[in-house]
């Protein structure tokens, strides 16, 4: 009983062992590309710095007084109802800092569907034949991928919470470490979830392109079907639906739950993340088993 113990313990070990490599492997191609980091945050950034400031909702409502024929409204009372109308639209007065809670979705969305890209230039070069002839579990292949996705996508992720709060974003009084753990927690499960789905979609591709044009076909709509830009109260009757099975629709309110303090469910919004990273990436080890061989 000792022996087949320490037989187990040694397999664990080795399949362990087998799956930080690949992720190792795939970080290095990261880290020693700074250009590649560079880059891929100067969209969420330019989203936040242009579009995010140059939207000022708080100035479209708010302003001078208005003349009517024979009333002055004063600019005080113009400033309270702007306030109440962005408060009872958006959960907050602060449009900005509505919109960069959005983009720490938006980039875990943008990182997470390149994911896919990896596997189809490993098999173009030739590396995945190579794995394919290892005795690393072909999920060990798949999740390490997600993982190397899942961690790119929160150091991303924060470098542009940085800067989002140097533009001027604020946060609800009384947050704690514990909120932005919780803020971690749920970009963790939609990267998950979204790596999974996007190799699920390049497991048996073989052209680059093919693959880039389903990222570019996805990409927008993904975004402006979720809540990152407005809240779904707010949008068409028809779009609605499609909101509320977008995982990123349950990202954005739980991270503005947590660091806005908009009010929402966050039990609901946790709970559809981790089922939706559960059941993904269940698919996606089934299906890298069916479809991955030398």
């Amino acid at each position: 009983m000792t022996v087949e113990v320490q037989k187990e313990e040694k397999r664990n070990l080795s399949l362990y062992h087998g799956l930080w490599t690949l992720t190792s492997r795939e970080l290095k191609k990261w880290y020693k590309a700074p250009v590649i980091l560079l880059l891929s945050i100067i969209q969420p950034i330019f989203w936040i710095a242009l579009f995010g400031k140059a939207m000022n909702l708080g100035s479209i409502f708010t302003g001078t007084s208005i003349n009517l024929p024979g009333v002055i409204i004063p600019k005080t009372i113009i400033d309270q109802i702007g306030q109440e109308i962005l408060k009872q639209t958006f959960g907050t007065t602060d449009y900005f800092s509505f919109l960069a809670a959005g983009m720490l979705s938006f980039i875990v969305l943008f990182t997470s569907m390149q994911s896919g890209m990896s596997i189809v230039w490993d098999r173009r070069l030739g590396v995945l034949d190579r794995l394919l002839t290892t005795p690393v579990p072909r999920g060990n292949i798949i999740i390490a991928k997600v993982l190397n996705s899942v961690i790119r996508s929160l150091v991303q992720a924060t470098i542009v919470l940085v800067v989002a709060v140097l533009l001027g974003m604020t946060f609800a009084p009384g947050i704690n470490a514990l909120d932005f753990l919780g803020v971690y927690a749920a970009l963790f499960l939609m990267s998950f979830g979204l790596s999974s789905l996007f190799l699920m979609l390049a497991l048996r591709a073989t052209d680059w392109q093919s693959q880039m044009a389903i990222m570019n076909l996805l990409n927008l709509p993904l975004l402006f079907t979720s809540n990152a830009f407005y809240p779904i109260k707010s949008m068409p009757s028809w779009l609605k639906p499609i909101a509320y099975v977008n995982p990123l629709t349950y990202s954005n309110g739980a991270i503005r739950g947590l660091l806005l303090g908009i009010q929402t469910n966050l039990t609901i919004d946790f709970l559809y993340l981790g089922l939706f990273a559960l059941i993904l990436s269940t698919i996606g080890i089934l299906l890298s088993w069916k479809y991955l061989s030398t």
